[in-house]
């Protein structure tokens, strides 16, 4: 907005001026424009400075005074230019109305003249050539003249059907007959039929509105008859006449709309569709499509027919250590020719329906409703008769193939070839998919069936072993005892749940013998008189990979069958199973074996056999497959649901922690056993054995040294056939630790003369050589290498005796010698009442 200045600078500054240009302006802007008044009032003094003086609005009013005077000014200025704007409008108008007058009056002279010509031309003037004189008007009344015929020619025909018609109407109305319709009915041509049922339609609604009475849902025959002459029908139902004919007319479309399919004369059947679809919606003419199409015709002539898939296919199906062979045979070749059928037919329903969709619709759903759903049941009826694994195969591909053809015809498109499936047709194809599958995956019958057949595979698997177990006798007391009670007590529910299944009627013959052959039974064997062996009572590795295998396949089938909301569910329900089976009946129970032969062997007269120990690493090994297969798979298959998920996570950890309590209680134990054999073996030093005599010297380690050395070698192939790594490393720490301390105070005991110093420097350097061999810590190892200490107190002299008293310890500490273990050492000497000796061991 422009602001022009006032002039000279005068004591009271004048405001300034606008035009109306200023207000025209597109940019104009209200507030900008009372901004601007104000700024131009304020002196520049006032608007910037540390202090302010007192506003003064005096400007300011004389400012906005100023410009509402202008404004009304320019306000008068555009009144004029409006009232002038209006006249001008007006007389423009009145000049509009003239000239629409002018050329209405021409355009009926134009009209006027054009009838004299069409007369003169209908009456046979000779002249035809235009007023100009030109000969080519003739042509173009000759155009004219066949418009004008062609459009006398409808509006005859169009008589002639209503002349027609009303015939019709009054024969039915007055006889009840329709003997004009039935006679263009019978002369048999496809456009008569058509006619005649766009006829009949319109009969049928000249009756609604002429013959109500009849068309009454309360009203019988006599209520017709007795209002018939109010209508003028003399008492004949036209209703019940014109729907008789109807049905006759709508069979022979049908007949006429079966012949064209046959002859490929899609016109023709689109013409019969729309018809059909006045009379009742198209629903007869797509149950004719439907019902009698040849594929449903050749198909249920097969449906008898029974499942083609071979007895080594069956059994390759029951057995759970061979994959599954995929869908069975003859479902397969019905799906394969559904594809082809629907693809195929999907270009004819698109070309012979207006409602192509609607056809296609029903047409899916009576293939799937009846050929597919029937075969279906036909195959899941024949695997439920083999074992439960069979059905559950069998539902798993066949859904997986269905799903398939489904996810194949959707990308071919159908009707919508070559762009994808309509989302109606899409939808379709779905609902009609999941429709097959509900009975046998609604609720928790699927997981219910999953879960019992792993329950039967996994009890046949470990038959022999909770045998084996059950049988052993046990010897631990108190609280292990309890624990132990409670692991029979479950081996024996198992025993008694899988005997209980082998006789059950339920039972098939194929899977009564794969559960057989899982467990290594015979048929005819005696299940309460089962020989086992002890490498029936053995963890095997093998055994619990076939189980994740079998795990992990039901897993899948979980995945690919269940909803995925049911999935964090469904996996906890396989976790526990797994728990239980896996880690409480198998791990578990190997680990109380292996605990109760150790707890057998603390306490031995004879040297103990540690043969049980490398059957810790099966369970050491399971243990992880199986809390690693938790963790990746299951625990992440239900991560969409916190609640589940840390449930699984705590029972988890609740049975690794178990597992690793019972191994740690075995290796304890196994610790307490070595170290009590070693403790009882060095009780069987003879006193004199660190005094021998002059030329009763045979060697310089003692026999009860090389026989501790002997069996500690021997016991630890069997240890670290068991455990390797940190659990290596701690377990030998501990046993080193264990067996220091007992060669401590074994050496405390004995007199030791010069000669036997150096049989005790031999022993101590075979039990740290022995040592040695083992992977123990840094500092375990400084405390083992301390022992070579121990020995050469016996042997040095009274100035190296001193030597080594300065790097004695106060008090014990791991890898150093302490004053009252050197002092106790050294008064084992034979020479400790020497003078030398004294002056050492006062010293400390």
């Amino acid at each position: 907005m422009d602001r022009i200045s006032s002039g000279p600078r005068t004591l009271f500054p004048q405001g300034p001026e606008f035009t109306l240009d200023n207000f025209s302006n597109n940019d104009f802007i209200v507030r900008d424009f009372v901004d601007s008044l104000a700024d131009s009032a304020v002196p520049i003094n006032r608007r910037s400075g540390p202090s302010q003086p007192a506003f003064d609005p005096k400007p300011l009013i004389r400012t906005f005074e100023n410009a509402l005077s202008q404004l009304d000014q320019l306000s008068e200025e555009l009144q004029e230019k409006e009232s002038e704007l209006l006249s001008q409008v007006r007389r423009a108008e009145t000049q509009h109305d003239h000239t629409l007058e002018t050329l209405g009056r021409k355009l009926e002279q134009s009209m006027s003249s054009f009838e004299a010509l069409d007369i003169s031309l209908n009456s046979g003037s000779p002249n035809m050539n235009d007023t100009n004189g030109n000969a080519d008007g003739g042509g173009n009344v000759a155009v004219q003249i066949g418009e004008k015929l062609e459009e006398l020619d409808r509006k005859r025909r169009r008589a002639e059907d209503a002349k027609f018609l009303i015939q019709c109407w009054n024969e039915v109305s007055e006889t009840g007959q329709l003997t004009k319709l039935q006679d263009m009915q019978r002369q048999g041509g496809a456009d008569l039929k058509i006619q005649c049922a766009v006829i009949a339609r319109q009969l049928m609604r000249i009756s609604q509105r002429l013959d109500p009475s009849s068309w009454s849902h309360t009203n019988g025959q006599r209520n017709g008859m007795t209002n018939g002459a109010a209508n003028g029908n003399r008492g004949h139902n036209t209703r019940e006449a014109l729907e008789k004919f109807s049905e006759t007319l709508e069979q022979d479309l049908l007949k006429q709309f079966n012949n064209s399919y046959r002859k490929q004369n899609f016109d023709d059947m689109m013409e019969c569709a729309k018809v059909l679809h006045d009379f009742n919606g198209g629903a007869s003419v797509i149950a004719v499509f439907v019902n009698q199409h040849q594929f449903f015709i050749d198909r249920d002539q097969l449906m008898s027919d029974e499942v083609t898939a071979d007895g080594e296919t069956w059994d390759q199906l029951a057995d759970p250590d061979m994959e599954p062979p995929g869908v069975e045979p003859s479902l397969q070749s019905l799906v394969d020719e559904v594809k082809i059928v629907m693809q195929e037919e999907s270009f004819i329903i698109k070309r012979a329906f207006p409602y192509y969709e609607t056809v296609l619709v029903k047409f899916i759903q009576r293939i799937f409703q009846q050929s597919v759903q029937q075969r279906l049941e036909k195959v899941l009826d024949k695997a439920d008769t083999i074992s439960s694994l069979a059905f559950l195969r069998s539902l798993h591909s066949s859904r997986t193939y269905i799903g398939s053809l489904v996810e194949d015809l959707k990308l071919h498109g159908l009707t919508e070839h070559p762009e994808p499936c309509s989302a109606q047709i899409s939808q379709t194809l779905d609902q009609q998919m999941e429709e097959l599958f509900v009975p046998y995956l609604v609720g928790n019958s699927y997981i219910d069936r999953e879960k019992r057949s792993l329950e039967e595979m996994y009890s046949s698997l470990l038959f022999k072993f909770t045998i084996y177990h059950s049988r052993r006798k046990k010897a631990p007391s108190g609280f292990m005892a309890s624990l132990a009670q409670q692991g029979s007590q479950m081996m024996a529910s198992a025993k008694d749940a899988y005997i209980e299944r082998l006789e059950s009627s339920e039972l098939t013959p194929t899977q009564k013998a794969m559960m057989l052959r899982v467990a290594g039974l015979q048929d005819k064997d005696n299940k309460d008189e089962i020989e086992v062996s002890e490498e029936d009572g053995i963890l095997s590795v093998a055994y619990a990979k076939r189980m994740m295998k079998w795990l992990a396949e039901s897993v899948q089938r979980t995945l690919e069958l269940g909803s995925q909301t049911e999935t964090p569910k469904d996996v906890n329900i396989l976790l526990n199973l797994l728990l239980i089976s896996m880690g409480r009946v198998y791990v578990e129970t190997g680990l109380e074996a292996a605990f109760d032969q150790a707890s057998a062997l603390e306490n031995t007269k004879t040297e103990p056999d540690l043969s049980f120990l490398p059957s810790m690493r099966p369970a050491i090994t399971i243990t992880a497959i199986m809390e690693r297969f938790i963790t990746v798979v299951l625990i992440r298959l239900a991560e969409s649901n916190t609640t589940v998920r840390r449930s699984m996570e705590a029972q988890k950890k609740v049975a690794v922690d178990s597992i690793e309590k019972k191994a740690n209680n075995v290796f304890k134990t196994t610790i307490d056993v070595i170290s009590n054999w070693v403790a009882k073996s060095l009780s069987n030093q003879k006193k004199a054995d660190f005094r021998p005599r002059d030329g009763e010297l045979e060697s310089l380690q003692t026999p009860t040294c090389l026989s501790i050395c002997t069996f500690l070698a021997r016991q630890s192939k069997h240890v670290y056939a068991a455990i390797d790594g940190q659990n290596a490393e701690k377990f030998s720490s501990e046993l080193a630790l264990a067996l220091i301390k007992h060669l401590f105070d074994h050496f405390k005991k004995f007199q030791v003369n010069a000669t036997g110093g150096l049989m005790v420097t031999q022993d101590i350097a075979k039990y740290v050589g022995t040592m040695r061999e083992w992977p123990l810590s840094r500092d375990v190892l400084t405390a083992v290498e301390m022992l070579t200490e121990i020995g050469s107190l016996f042997i040095v002299g009274p100035e190296a005796l001193r030597e080594k008293s300065r790097t004695l310890a106060s008090s014990a500490v791991r890898g150093k010698l302490s004053k009252e273990d050197f002092r106790s050492f050294v008064a084992r000497r034979d020479d400790a009442s020497s003078a030398g000796i004294q002056s050492v061991l006062a010293s400390l």
